[in-house]
């Protein structure tokens, strides 16, 4: 029901900034709550940020706290990561999820993005 399609991607230097952009299909978009993951070369896959469907709420892992944003636009059907002090250690793919509303704001994610990467140098 859900395609999910992450841009916004690309090289940057350490203490840089990106936005992540993830754009999804269908008419239902505000039905779901939303999430960003990433997974670094040889690493699992980690969660960085959630929000709600309608947007009030959002969690974010320890290691982005402070210097990534999680926001939504229901009207465009896009879901976006701004990306600020980049690190050497964000290096990875990052993906966007979506899950049914839940009333825990732990959704089961069961749409996914194809992922984009993203490189920080030193």
């Amino acid at each position: 029901q859900v395609q999910l399609v992450e841009s916004g991607g690309g090289l940057v230097q350490a203490a840089g900034s990106l936005r992540l952009s993830c754009a999804a299909s269908g008419r239902s978009f505000s039905s779901y709550d939303m999430g960003w993951f990433r997974q670094a070369p040889g690493n699992e896959r980690e969660f960085v940020a959630f929000i709600s469907w309608g947007g009030d709420v959002t969690h974010y892992a320890d290691s982005v706290k402070g210097r990534f944003t999680i926001s939504r636009e229901n009207a465009k059907n896009t879901l976006y990561l701004q990306m600020n002090s980049l690190k050497p250690e964000d290096t990875a793919i990052y993906y966007c999820a979506a899950g049914p509303r839940d009333i825990y704001y732990n959704p089961l994610y069961t749409y996914w993005g194809q992922g984009t990467a993203v490189s920080v140098s030193s």
